[in-house]
């Protein structure tokens, strides 16, 4: 997560900071060990940006909070239960806390947007796992 002096997060001159730019944090995501960037974080959720590259891996494993990504740009298979689904531009997908998902068969440069509730429990060393 950025520091609290970032101007993404830190607070403004009317307050905590309410806009962002996803193709922005998308760059720093990529430059991120595990291609994720978070960019908000308060006691009820946390969001970040997640970025796999054409052909890519997801190794993230199930999370202790509900989760919603959508879909910015790129095409994938996204499993998720007993489910496989194909997914793209403008989809948006739930999954409840625990449960084992991941994205697959990414065709091309996935962007997701990623948010969390409640926030996510604090990273571990060697990066977070969206």
């Amino acid at each position: 997560m950025s520091s609290p002096g970032d101007p993404r997060t830190g607070p403004g001159p009317n307050g905590p900071r309410s806009l962002w730019s996803v193709n922005a944090i998308a760059e720093d995501a990529r430059r991120a060990p595990g291609g994720y960037a978070e960019f908000l974080r308060v006691e009820a959720m946390s969001a970040g940006v997640y970025v796999l590259p054409r052909g890519a891996t997801d190794t993230q494993t199930p999370h202790g909070e509900d989760e919603v990504y959508f879909v910015v740009r790129g095409r994938s298979r996204f499993h998720h239960g007993d489910r496989d689904d194909r997914v793209g531009p403008g989809d948006v997908l739930f999954v409840p806390a625990r449960e084992i998902h991941r994205f697959h068969s990414i065709e091309e440069e996935l962007v997701l947007l990623v948010l969390f509730a409640p926030a996510e429990r604090p990273v571990p060393p060697g990066g977070p796992t969206p």
